[in-house]
């Protein structure tokens, strides 16, 4: 089977960048309203739709749901008046579950959210959530929709086919493999020797990116790379000489493979230590928050990363008419922070919950809204999501990008920005430039 081929690779590749699972709870409705942006909701229950949003608001994965309770809020302006369907004004509540990093409490929280709260429909913002969550809205016959993590982590995660799909569960983003084939067609016009140093964190998802058939070492393999593997290092690791050594030996031009933030930058700092300068830095994970650059210094400057949503994305919210930069523009102004990718995919959950909900016979039949799901087809903010014509039951796959950080010009709000380098499996999203060694870019 080929390393490209969907069904190859594993579920465990990406769960990492889906986001964690979070354990502190929070309601919305009554006084809890301002905070998560809905209003207190009390009576006609045939007239009211709950909505439950499990996600991620602390514990060590905060970051992917950094954005929520600003979101929220622009949720509630949305909805404030209600959804009228059929000739029915509907209230909506939604209540909330911060599941705080603990997959074993995200299980949890799902439960509740389905036998106590008892909500119509279920937004899960992360994968691992979801695999819980899918399952005991299965048994419970409960719409569910889920995000942030490569289809292959809930369709293969829960033992399914994507010939088969789930009863009443459904899922977008971008597969697995999408992410190698832009991994390695950023690299393929460069004019360097193909040498290649990985190293993995030894877990579910380093294992899988280091699978030597469907993982970094076979597409190395099927394309005419020499890779030097640093092997596996553990979540407590703080030194990375020995990997540092084996690629400065051999020469490696290209860093890959999977970690976090904080191994990436104990590896870089012993790196650059030894005098170890390769041309390209592509970690899977390490890069998807512009503060994982910016904790970097000026050595942030270059390094490529799988690129889910930005601003530059040419696309629109079916839910409030904003484009991609109108709606960071809306976060940054309010914040003062940079905008992050989950923004894009906390948004689209809501676009499509309420798309569903809206083209439902009847919005309280949860069938009628698994349906209407099934059945689903919409230009949303992070772009096409087609439940309708997807190959991959239960599934919509959406389009993702590779691109690189750059350091900005004097005077600009934020000192890094995220370019747009290679697009292979998305044409419809821009390059913006070409892939810079490190060495042009330091030399610039």
């Amino acid at each position: 089977m080929s390393a490209d081929t969907p069904a190859a690779i594993s579920s465990d590749l990406f769960r990492a960048a889906s986001g964690a699972l979070t354990r502190r709870q929070l309601v919305i409705g009554g006084g809890a309203a301002a905070l998560a942006g809905v209003p207190a909701l009390a009576h006609a229950q045939s007239k009211t739709i709950k909505i439950g949003y499990l996600t991620t608001l602390s514990g060590v994965r905060a970051n992917f749901g950094e954005a929520d309770p600003w979101s929220l809020e622009r949720v509630r302006a949305t909805l404030k008046d209600g959804l009228t369907i059929g000739g029915t004004t509907y209230k909506v509540e939604i209540v909330v579950r911060d599941t705080q990093s603990d997959a074993n409490r995200g299980a949890t929280m799902s439960s509740e959210l389905l036998l106590r709260e008892k909500v119509d429909l279920l937004l899960v913002q992360d994968s691992d959530a979801a695999l819980a969550a899918g399952q005991l809205c299965d048994v419970n016959g409960v719409p569910m929709v889920s995000t942030m993590g490569p289809w292959q982590a809930i369709t293969f995660g829960r033992g399914s086919t994507p010939q088969k799909g789930f009863p009443f569960s459904f899922h977008f983003f971008w597969g697995a493999d999408d992410v190698l084939k832009n991994f390695f067609g950023m690299w393929e016009p460069l004019k360097v020797e193909r040498t290649l140093g990985t190293l993995y964190i030894d877990n579910g998802p380093g294992h899988a990116f280091a699978d030597p058939a469907t993982g970094i070492p076979g597409g190395a393999k099927q394309r005419g790379y020499k890779e030097t593997n640093g092997g596996f290092f553990k979540i407590a690791t703080d030194d990375f000489s020995n990997q540092v050594s084996s690629f400065k030996a051999a020469r490696a031009n290209i860093v890959s493979g999977f970690a976090y933030a904080n191994h990436f930058a104990t590896f870089w700092k012993q790196a650059q230590q030894a005098g170890y300068r390769p041309e390209v830095v592509t970690m899977a994970a390490s890069f998807l928050f512009p503060s994982a650059v910016e904790s970097l210094g000026a050595a942030g400057n270059g390094m490529s990363t799988e690129v889910w949503w930005t601003p530059n994305f040419p696309f629109k919210s079916s839910l409030t008419g904003q484009s991609a930069k109108a709606l960071a523009a809306d976060w940054e102004a309010t914040t003062g922070k940079q905008w992050t990718q989950p923004i894009g995919y906390g948004h689209a959950l809501f676009e499509v919950g309420i798309a569903a909900l809206k083209n439902a016979t009847n919005p309280k039949d949860k069938k009628a809204v698994r349906d209407a799901l099934a059945n689903l087809q919409l230009d949303s903010v992070v772009g096409r999501i087609d439940f309708k014509g997807s190959p991959i039951k239960s599934v919509a796959v959406t389009p993702m990008v590779a691109g690189q950080w750059r350091k900005t010009k004097a005077g600009s709000k934020f000192p890094y920005e995220l370019v747009i380098t290679h697009n292979s499996t998305a044409k419809q999203i821009p390059v913006e430039d070409e892939l810079k060694l490190l060495s042009q870019l330091k030399a610039a």
